[in-house]
């Protein structure tokens, strides 16, 4: 099978040589923006594609508004910080992640809780986050959300949409919204998905994107924070030094951060986003094609969730088991087509090995048998 995958990818990608996971592409006007940028002298994080990208973007997603930040960790970091998140509280999220998605839960000196994902769509239980508050959770006299064992606030959940595949919202914002917890979604592999015709990341109190080199468009480093306009305006503020709006006094009414995207690189992002939909026809035609060639074989090529459009960001084939993964992922990368294994589960990871958790069987058996496969941008 591995040597039939290895002649699938490369006469699709057309090439002998090296086969990246994921590799960004420009064939648009990114150049011309970029230089436009250079001309103008505004390179920095004040300047007209910034606020040209983060319009677009809103637009784009259907988001109130949208705040551009120096990259997708960064957007998530505020928008916990704006749901309320303070030291000593807890955030639950899943360990079937990528390790940023934990970071910015620990930047706010919380308590990351690990609640295992759904096996059709990678992203987090609804079922196994109803079962674990059930057990472990309480409302408090003024509807707080609090541990039993040790009082400790559940200030916030972070699902995060895997590989670009939507999570279950309807039910995550159930089980949220009956016990007071604020939804903060990750959608930094999300951009282009779509859950019963909405945005990801639209759903929740917040929502993140991210812009990394390697997602399915590229300002090189970046993200967003997608929220309503109040939390937008503070969303804003907080990521430019928390620098109040003087002519030339330099005046900050509180802890702020430097985390504003530079107008350099939104020029790049502004490009990119005129062919998004063109990149996302593209990644989905791709997506068919393994789906083809994975029919009818032991191993299942995963789909979009029913009644969602996804990104496709990055392709993944379930294996039969460990040693069949291992075997895949030694064969292609040693001939030159790079694939790779799902993160490491969050709770294996030396910071976060004591955190609390639930049952996480779904996450443990995809650990072992996910791999990722080349997914980039085809144009023709």
């Amino acid at each position: 099978m591995s040597d039939q995958l290895i002649q699938f990818v490369r006469d699709y990608f057309k090439t002998l040589e090296f086969i990246p996971l994921h590799a960004p592409v420009f064939p648009g006007r990114e150049k011309e923006y970029v230089a436009d940028t250079i001309e103008s002298t505004f390179v920095s994080s004040v300047g007209a594609y910034v606020d040209r990208f983060e319009k677009d973007m809103a637009s784009y997603t259907g988001s109130s508004k949208a705040v551009a930040t120096v990259n997708g960790t960064a957007a998530l970091h505020i928008s916990l910080k704006l749901a309320g998140v303070e030291a000593g509280d807890l955030v639950i999220t899943q360990p079937l992640t990528f390790v940023a998605t934990c970071n910015a839960i620990a930047y706010c000196n919380a308590e990351p809780v690990f609640i295992d994902v759904d096996r059709e769509t990678l992203g987090l239980s609804a079922k196994a986050l109803e079962a674990w508050l059930e057990e472990n959770a309480k409302l408090d006299t003024e509807g707080v959300c609090r541990t039993r064992a040790d009082n400790k606030v559940v200030r916030a959940c972070v699902p995060m949409h895997t590989f670009g595949h939507p999570a279950d919202l309807d039910g995550l914002i159930s089980v949220t919204h009956r016990w007071n917890i604020s939804l903060v979604e990750d959608a930094a592999e999300s951009l282009g998905s779509f859950y019963k015709g909405k945005h990801t990341g639209t759903f929740g109190t917040l929502g993140t994107l991210s812009f990394n080199g390697n997602k399915i468009m590229t300002t090189g480093g970046g993200g967003m924070i997608l929220a309503g306009g109040a939390l937008a305006a503070r969303a804003k503020h907080l990521t430019t030094t928390a620098k109040k709006p003087h002519a030339y006094e330099y005046i900050h009414d509180e802890l702020g951060y430097n985390y504003r995207l530079p107008n350099l690189n939104a020029a790049l992002g502004c490009a990119q986003l005129e062919q998004l939909e063109t990149f996302i026809g593209a990644k989905r035609a791709l997506a068919a094609a393994y789906e083809d060639f994975f029919s009818g074989t032991n191993q299942e090529f995963v789909r979009e969730p029913a009644d969602c459009r996804s990104n496709y960001w990055l392709n993944a084939v379930i294996c039969e088991d460990k040693a069949h993964r291992d075997e895949l992922l030694h064969t292609t990368n040693s001939q030159g087509v790079m694939t790779r294994p799902v993160w490491t589960l969050m709770n294996h990871l030396a910071m976060y090995r004591g955190s609390r958790r639930g049952a996480l069987s779904n996450a443990e058996w995809l650990e072992s048998r996910v791999v990722n496969l080349p997914s980039s941008v085809v144009v023709e």
